[in-house]
């Protein structure tokens, strides 16, 4: 174990676990974090097994995340873990996150922040009267060209905001053959994910592109969720019409019933000047369109880009910069936050942005606000929070 690594332990992500194998690429891909601790499953022996086969010391695969907090607050400060990686069910984040805050422990949590937004305020309490730092995975903000976007949009190059339109499609859940994996069942089942299945799964990281990259938060709604694939109680398709605090106003789409799509997610903004659009699917592209000019193409690596996006690249020019690189840029900008932290600091450079507490509270606002939006008659609702 290197002392001067940022020293992670981990919830969930076991066996058969998708997520949390991402988690751990991300985490150790810039060699500040190394893994050293874990409950990978609910099941002791599973979890076990999982620690093993990640190379782990045996004492500290342990058999709930409740006995890895106590035991890991017993070690001394400079061999226990820093921080949690919560990669559970969506059921489990808040109690977790709530006895690593009791414990001390930093948290960076997979999305969304919990079970509902109540516990999403309640979390916000216990955080505002402690030391932990907390982030949120909302891995698609890690893109160095989705940072170029925000710098361009926060500098005036499109003017006043008109228009939004941002559009997540899948098709991994189109017909009823495909809730057999572990992932789509737990996601299907509300008392594990929550009141929505494709809202609350990827509607919530579209929702957050807009308002990370466009600097506007969302103040209305209207909304039209729908549970396509018969027997499904939980949406798995959703348009919903938005309004902004400077009263432009969007359109969000998210499916998972849209046979033959992969992983696409698009968004783009208008404004009075020019417009810019950028694709998960090419994500090396930045697009900024004006009016009656030729578009021009920004590319990754190519040419001056701002500091947030310059400090996100890690390869040169025509190399994709992907998924698990975007993800790894959540881990190492919450690394330095937490070596802040220990170090005393208060803040970090924002070049360092990692999702917090308050896009936590968004994300959960927005499903809840969608799904009884969609409930009821009346066209619009107020974005509510409380």
């Amino acid at each position: 174990m290197n002392s001067n690594k940022i020293r992670m332990g981990m919830v969930g992500g076991g066996e058969g676990a998708f997520i949390g194998a991402v988690h751990r690429i991300a985490a150790r891909l810039d060699g500040l974090i190394e893994l050293v601790a874990g409950a990978f499953s609910s099941d002791s022996a599973r979890s076990m097994a999982a620690g093993q086969m990640l190379g782990l010391d045996p004492a500290r695969c342990y058999a709930s995340y409740q006995a890895m907090f106590e035991a890991e607050s017993l070690l001394p400060a400079d061999q226990r873990i820093d921080f949690v990686a919560i990669v559970t069910p969506n059921h489990l984040h808040f109690p977790i996150a709530q006895l690593a805050i009791q414990y001390g422990f930093h948290i960076l949590s997979d999305k969304p922040a919990t079970l509902n937004l109540e516990q999403a305020l309640a979390l916000k309490k216990q955080l505002d009267s402690s030391h932990v730092v907390y982030g949120l995975t909302h891995t698609y903000t890690g893109y160095p060209m989705v940072k170029e976007a925000r710098h361009r949009i926060a500098n005036g190059e499109l003017g006043n905001i008109r228009k939004i339109i941002v559009e997540y499609n899948q098709g991994w859940l189109a017909n009823s053959d495909d809730e057999t994996s572990k992932q789509a069942q737990w996601r299907l089942d509300a008392s594990k994910s929550g009141i929505s299945c494709c809202m609350g799964d990827i509607g919530v990281h579209a929702a957050n592109l807009t308002e990370y990259v466009s600097g506007l938060e969302i103040t209305e709604l209207c909304a039209d969720l729908n549970h396509v694939v018969p027997g499904r109680t939980l949406d798995d398709d959703g348009t919903v019409l938005l309004r902004f605090n400077n009263h432009s106003k969007g359109v969000l789409i998210a499916s998972q019933i849209a046979l033959g799509e992969e992983n696409n997610l698009t968004l783009r903004i208008y404004g009075d000047k020019a417009s810019i659009e950028w694709s998960q699917m090419e994500p090396n592209s930045l697009w900024l369109r004006s009016h009656n000019a030729p578009a021009t193409l920004l590319r990754a690596g190519v040419g001056p880009l701002c500091n947030a996006a310059t400090n996100a690249l890690r390869t040169p020019a025509g190399h994709p910069e992907g998924y698990l690189e975007a993800f790894a840029n959540i881990y190492v900008n919450f690394a330095k936050q937490v070596q802040a932290s220990k170090s005393g600091l208060t803040t970090v450079n924002s070049e360092f942005d990692v999702p917090g507490i308050h896009e936590a509270i968004r994300g959960m606002a927005f499903i809840e606000n969608a799904v009884s939006a969609s409930a009821q008659d009346t066209k619009w609702h107020t974005f509510k929070i409380g």
